[in-house]
């Protein structure tokens, strides 16, 4: 506990500290780590091909990979990070009361930031390029399937705030390996810590909604669902469908059950699970469904619609329209991303506004759920709470507020 505890008066004093470090400065650093990246992108990839060989869940193996267009991929989202103004200071609203008070709502940074994460190395330079651009300190707290890459990131960051005379504590990564350090985290933390952001599986999840005293910002699993109707284009559907499912399966935004309208079986659900088939995914059919294909696909048992699989497979299940449909999602779904492929603009709008999801899309595949593809050079994760910050988390949404009221002598009657 003594250890998590110098961590977290370091965090608290590096926060301080950076509440008088010009914006320019912070820029800078996201530059030099950029330029970091690139250096050194052969050591970075000897780090992680350690955890790759050490991994024992095979499904974890593309989450966790970093190559050369990965490593770009990452420096191409701290560039964009690093070209945001400062999100800090800025005025939201002003009015003024009948009695000349002013009001100004301001925003502010949130303060220290922990972040457990599983599997994915680049949350790592993500987050902390993220809170510092927003003002805040990050402690960082990967699985230990990517402890070699992460340690190496985080500690390429720190030497960089380092190189700008910035307390490198602003970025912490945990090395303790000990899995009761989370419990830890979440339960004995609350004096040095302001929110926790968990990125994992439901085992994660059970954890944190059991030992958490500090306010958390949820990421769900990302149990993602898309529904096809009647009028939905065949060949949108189809390309859509692959996309969302096979272009990276492990990422949370793959995928993992479509609804099919019962009247839309004969006419698209044929091709579109020929072509789910053909591109190697183990397809998982309902009776409806499966009746179309003789009974040999794999039929469908309750835990499949309750499944995540991270994998290539795919539950498909028959329903008699888009109420149902959304019933479905309502019932089994994550709250994480639901699409629906349709030309039917009023059956749009009744999927996007019953749906719960923090993303709901209108002909998109379920894989543009990811905070660079929506402008906002990268995320802390995607958000299911139904309170905000909702869908993915970038650098204002790791803002907070505070209200600057102003007057002359103003005495309250």
């Amino acid at each position: 506990m003594k250890y998590l505890e110098s961590i977290g008066r370091n965090a608290r004093k590096a926060f301080e500290d950076l509440k008088t470090v010009k914006h320019k400065k912070i820029k800078k650093v996201l530059e030099n780590f950029n330029q970091s990246l690139l250096k050194n992108t052969n050591i970075i990839i000897k780090e992680n091909l350690k955890d790759v060989k050490n991994v024992k869940r095979k499904n974890l193996v593309d989450r966790l990979i970093l190559n050369k267009n990965r490593i770009e991929g990452i420096r191409h989202s701290i560039n964009e990070i690093a070209k945001f103004k400062d999100p800090i200071g800025k005025v939201m609203e002003t009015w003024r009361r009948p009695n000349n008070l002013t009001i100004k709502k301001v925003t502010t940074p949130i303060g220290v930031i922990g972040v457990i994460y599983e599997s994915r190395p680049n949350v790592t330079a993500d987050v902390a390029a993220l809170c510092l651009k927003s003002g805040n300190c990050s402690i960082l707290r990967g699985g230990s399937e990517a402890f070699n890459s992460n340690r190496l990131l985080a500690s390429l960051f720190r030497d960089n705030l380092k190189k700008n005379n910035i307390n490198q504590n602003c970025v912490q990564f945990i090395e303790n390996k000990n899995r009761k350090i989370v419990d830890q985290l979440l339960s004995k933390m609350s004096a040095y810590i302001d929110v926790i952001v968990p990125r994992g599986g439901k085992g994660l999840v059970a954890k944190v909604q059991k030992f958490s005293n500090v306010h958390v910002i949820g990421h769900l699993e990302g149990l993602c669902h898309i529904y096809v109707d009647k009028t939905a284009n065949i060949k949108m559907a189809k390309d859509l469908i692959l996309n969302a499912k096979m272009r990276r399966t492990s990422i949370c935004g793959a995928v993992e059950t479509l609804l099919i309208e019962e009247k839309a079986l004969n006419s698209h659900a044929k091709e579109i699970i020929n072509a789910l088939l053909n591109s190697g995914c183990e397809v998982r059919a309902d009776k409806k469904v499966n009746k179309i294909f003789n009974g040999k696909l794999k039929k469908t048992i309750e835990k499949d619609w309750r499944t995540e699989y991270l994998d290539a497979i795919i539950s498909i299940k028959a329903v008699k329209n888009v109420d149902y449909a959304v019933e479905h999602i309502l019932k089994y779904g994550t709250m994480h991303t639901d699409s629906i492929i349709t030309e039917s603009k009023k059956n749009a709008e009744i999927f996007l506004n019953g749906v719960n999801s923090s993303i709901a899309m209108h002909n998109v595949s379920t894989q543009f759920a990811d905070g660079g593809e929506f402008g906002f050079g990268g995320e802390i994760g995607i958000s299911t709470n139904k309170l905000p910050p909702r869908g993915p988390v970038g650098i204002n949404q790791l803002t907070s507020y505070k209200y600057f009221v102003s007057g002359k002598g103003i005495v309250r009657p």
